[in-house]
């Protein structure tokens, strides 16, 4: 994530790696060689970028720097072999089809780290990328890898055997590259002077309490505030922030933490301090992130998810978003289901292998389906989907709330876990791909880091400060037509993925029959020596 014109920089960001790579291969190393180098430069470039997950966890800070750089390794390693295997010109081409098949199954897996994902370097420059509602993200990935692969070929040239060993004039030699770089900006530059925000009018107010998640948040912490008051504290800097004109407040991810069975929510004593504010306010409604419970009558229908008390039975936990359409309204419940691995999601084996040894913890449970909260008045468009913390990450599962409905993206989050570093301000901006891909406002609540508003092309219209106290208050659009990403999906990753099956099958083959072509000759001088 940078800013322009920082970003584009990520234009010939990988032009020394490919240099780098030419010049190995042209010195004969063996592929142990290049997969060194090419591993410590990935280890490199996860460690700059993503050392502030260590904020949070060392361990787990230390485990994402070293095990994605490894598994970086994948396409890049299938690019070599391939450029051996079948020649130069297949193999800068397969270079973008392996990455961005790689980066696609990294989206959808138990392990998903995505936040590295090279489409998400246009975040703080998206008068670059208007075109996202086409592509979505991965439209950059793609967009950084032509550009490097063919700024490397005017300066250094593939090795193909076509080339012509005479230098091309300038202008020749710099066409493609130049061309690949300025027609883009120019469509996104066209687009994003044409287009108009779209949509009704409504006031939105978001709630940033900050309360800090390693000292005061959690029952056990240090400077630990009670629940009672973390909930006046929301409830006060709503009042001061309110206006008649409100029609829905957000508050952030686990703003209620204290586990609340879903089956009972209406008894706890702080939903009832809730409902009491809203009946002050008529016509406000309210999303909260909240933890909940959900028992299963048996084993049978527990999920896999689910954890196992003598006392209690089977029972999920969730990260959950409720919504309140007015003081009597039933409340809603959407469980947070793009979830962060290791800390939230533990995939099905190792929980199962937990169980079988008598253990009874397990991940936070997730549901199928992307809810969106419909607003109360029966001809209303606010229509929001509540999006929880790290699934702002991912284009092609925020398309889903819009395709249920969605008029408006709200996003809860709690971004204290990373203190004072480039981590809160990455979350903040890729949520500015999701209003560019969708053409829907942002309304973004953070207990501790940046709450903010974004508008339809993906500007932040309002922010709060760090690590402070706040409340915004913004009038957004919204908006109910649909974008070609939103409408037709991820096409781009799927479609690499199956060019990427497709290369290595032939890559294969092209191995194989090289192997054994060179059998019959090698046994021939064989029997030479002998005789």
């Amino acid at each position: 994530m940078h800013p322009a014109p920082l970003a584009l920089l990520l234009l010939v960001a990988w032009v020394p790696y490919l240099r780098l790579e030419q010049v190995l291969v042209q010195r004969g190393s063996s592929g142990w060689k290049v997969f060194r180098y090419t591993y410590l430069t990935l280890v490199l470039w996860n460690l700059f970028v993503t050392y502030w997950v260590s904020y949070s966890t060392v361990g787990g800070g230390v485990t994402a720097v070293v095990l994605n750089a490894l598994l970086m390794c994948l396409p890049t390693m299938a690019f070599y072999h391939t450029k051996r295997l079948a020649g130069p010109v297949l193999g800068y081409i397969s270079l973008p089809i392996y990455w961005i098949a790689f980066e696609q199954l990294h989206l959808h897996w138990d392990f998903t780290w995505p936040w590295l994902t090279l489409g998400n370097g246009f975040a703080q420059a998206n008068q670059l990328i208007q075109w996202y509602e086409y592509t979505g993200f991965l439209g950059g990935s793609l967009w950084i890898w032509v550009v490097n692969i063919l700024v490397f070929k005017a300066l250094f040239g593939l090795g193909s055997k076509t080339e012509s060993s005479a230098p091309a004039a300038p202008l020749r030699r710099w066409a493609a590259p130049l061309l690949a770089t300025v027609l883009p900006i120019g469509l996104s530059l066209l687009v994003g002077s044409t287009y108009q925000e779209k949509g009704k009018p409504v006031e939105v107010l978001v709630i940033q309490p900050n309360v800090d998640p390693f000292q005061e948040k959690f029952e056990g912490t240090a400077n630990f505030i009670s629940y009672d008051e973390q909930l006046t504290r929301l409830i006060q800097l709503t009042e001061k922030q309110l206006s008649p004109q409100t029609r829905l407040v957000l508050w952030p991810e686990t703003a209620l933490d204290e586990p609340y069975w879903e089956a009972n929510f209406e008894s706890y004593p702080k939903v009832q301090r809730v409902r009491q504010f809203l009946s002050m306010h008529p016509g406000l409604e309210l999303i909260t992130g909240v933890t909940s419970v959900v028992a299963y009558p048996s084993k049978e229908t527990a999920s896999e998810t689910a954890r196992f008390r003598d006392d209690l039975g089977y029972y999920d936990f969730f990260n959950t978003a409720v919504h309140f359409p007015s003081a009597t309204g039933r409340a809603g419940f959407y469980h947070k289901s793009r979830l962060v691995p290791g800390v939230e999601g533990v995939p099905n084996w190792v929980k199962a292998a937990t169980i079988d040894l008598g253990g009874t913890a397990g991940g936070l449970g997730s549901q199928k389906e992307r809810t969106v909260y419909r607003m109360a008045a029966a001809d209303s468009t606010l229509r929001v989907a509540p999006v929880i913390c790290y699934e702002s990450v991912y284009g092609d599962f925020v398309n889903q709330y819009i395709q249920n409905g969605a008029t408006l993206i709200g996003i809860i989050t709690n971004d204290g876990w990373w203190s004072d570093s480039p981590g809160h301000n990455q979350h903040l901006q890729y949520a500015t791909l999701r209003a560019i891909e969708t053409r829907r406002d942002i309304a973004r609540s953070a207990n501790t880091g940046i709450s903010a508003f974004i508008d339809q092309k993906g500007r932040i219209q309002t922010q709060t400060g760090w690590w402070i106290q706040a409340g915004r208050r913004y009038t957004v659009r919204l908006n109910e037509e649909l974008t070609f990403y939103v409408r037709h999906g991820e096409l781009l990753g799927p479609g690499m993925q199956v060019l990427a099956v497709l290369l290595l099958l032939g890559t294969l083959i092209r191995g194989l029959n090289r192997r054994f072509a060179g059998q019959p000759a090698a046994a021939e001088q064989a029997v030479a020596r002998a005789l």
